[in-house]
């Protein structure tokens, strides 16, 4: 999810912080030894991103979703609960299209990065189709293909939804389990974050010698806090009064799991003053909040979704990459799926937005630069993600309070 479990101590924000105004120092004195070291250690990194980039993808989706209780058991309850959170995380991933394509933050970060070396050969969008279906199952893990893994993990989760509640099971816990050793692997690698925020500074500075590329960087961030503030503030509201609930009265209601929520930069650790909040305090039916609250926290990522395609946009622009109309539009899709599957990802979106980067085989300095940054990032996505959580819960419960009081009418 966009949210962070609690970080470890070496990559505290101002152990972070520290090692980027180090990395300022050193690419400013400009010594070829220093440079060579950082040259090493930036390479390292991305290598190790690159090995756990496509693992975390795959069995993060279909530990998700194959954790999911099955489609004839989902098609009541379950089923209104995911079509509110298709929606609102769709309308959230466009909104962050149209923002990007309205601000353009890679402009000036491209004119910086664009060396011409990451431009992508252009291919008939049939065959861009064709490529998203693989022909055996390792090939996506070879060629880094990310659609063609999202594709797999999709088919896969569907299949394993489809068996005995005994093999299910069984799989479930596989998968859960060897996502669970990928991110351990990611938890060890990460620690050297520190030592690549020195690194890729110190790499950058000496690169740069214009403030461009900080202006879109910039851009950047303000395209993220909108896209997020205006699904917060106009979108969800809006949809919350279309079915009948209100929006003011729903905010104070949760108010306090929202609070939670922002401070732990979790919206697991907000869960139970969430549902608590739903059932008192909004008053919605128990079974509705026990059942949707919990769900939406694993799959419903307003927030994550925006992100994921505003910062892998930006960073790819940045660095060259040059994406299709349509393209462009398919990562509307693509940043929804990956948000549903993102549960459970230290340092959520983030670490995922990485990851499709990595696969992609795109320059990551940007993304030092940004970690930085993160951490207030994190903290408003993980409220705004509870506050969808809480909108779609409502709307849940407003629609099975409205076809209870039809049925009474009918009989």
């Amino acid at each position: 999810m966009c949210d962070s479990h609690r970080h470890v101590s070496i990559n505290s924000p101002v152990i972070l912080f520290g090692a980027a105004v180090l990395g300022l120092f050193c690419g400013w004195l400009d010594i070829a030894v220093i440079n060579q070291i950082c040259d090493v250690i930036a390479d390292i990194f991305i290598r190790l991103l690159k090995l756990v980039s496509l693992p975390i993808i795959f069995f993060s989706l279909v530990a998700t979703l194959s954790g999911m209780s099955g489609m004839a058991d989902v098609r009541s309850l379950g089923g209104r609960v995911i079509k509110y959170t298709l929606l609102t995380t769709l309308l959230s991933a466009s909104l962050a299209l149209g923002l990007y394509l309205l601000l353009d933050p890679s402009e000036s970060a491209a004119r910086v990065f664009n060396s011409g070396q990451n431009t992508v050969e252009a291919v008939s969008y049939w065959n861009h189709l064709l490529n998203i279906i693989p022909s055996n199952l390792i090939e996506p893990f070879l060629n880094n293909n990310v659609m063609g893994v999202l594709f797999l993990a999709l088919v896969f989760s569907a299949s394993i939804l489809s068996l005995g509640e005994e093999h299910k099971k069984t799989l479930n816990q596989l998968f859960e389990s060897l996502f669970a050793a990928v991110m351990k692997m990611t938890g060890f690698f990460l620690k050297l974050m520190p030592l690549a925020v020195w690194a890729f500074v110190t790499l950058f500075v000496k690169d740069v010698q214009n403030h461009e590329v900080l202006q879109g960087l910039a851009i950047y961030l303000l395209c993220v806090v909108l896209a997020n503030l205006i699904q917060a503030g106009v979108i969800l509201p809006a949809l919350l009064k279309i079915r009948g609930v209100a929006p003011v009265s729903t905010l104070k209601a949760m108010w306090p799991a929202l609070t939670i929520a922002f401070f732990s930069k979790s919206s697991s650790a907000a869960l139970p003053s969430a549902v608590d909040c739903a059932e008192r305090r909004l008053g919605l039916q128990r079974k509705v909040a026990r059942f949707s609250m919990p769900l939406c926290i694993t799959v419903n990522m307003n927030a994550c979704a925006a992100y994921i395609l505003i910062t892998v946009l930006f960073v790819s622009q940045s660095n060259g990459v040059q994406f299709t109309s349509l393209e462009m539009f398919s990562w509307i899709l693509v940043a929804t799926i990956a948000a549903i599957g993102n549960a459970g990802v230290p340092m959520g979106c983030y670490m995922l937005s990485s990851a499709f980067l990595a696969a992609m085989g795109v320059d990551m300095q940007l993304m030092v630069l940004i970690l930085p940054f993160y951490a207030f990032i994190d903290m408003l996505e993980s409220a705004i993600n509870v506050w969808s959580d809480s909108c779609v819960t409502a709307m849940v419960n407003q629609e099975l309070v409205a076809e209870r009081e039809q049925s009474l009418e009918e009989l």
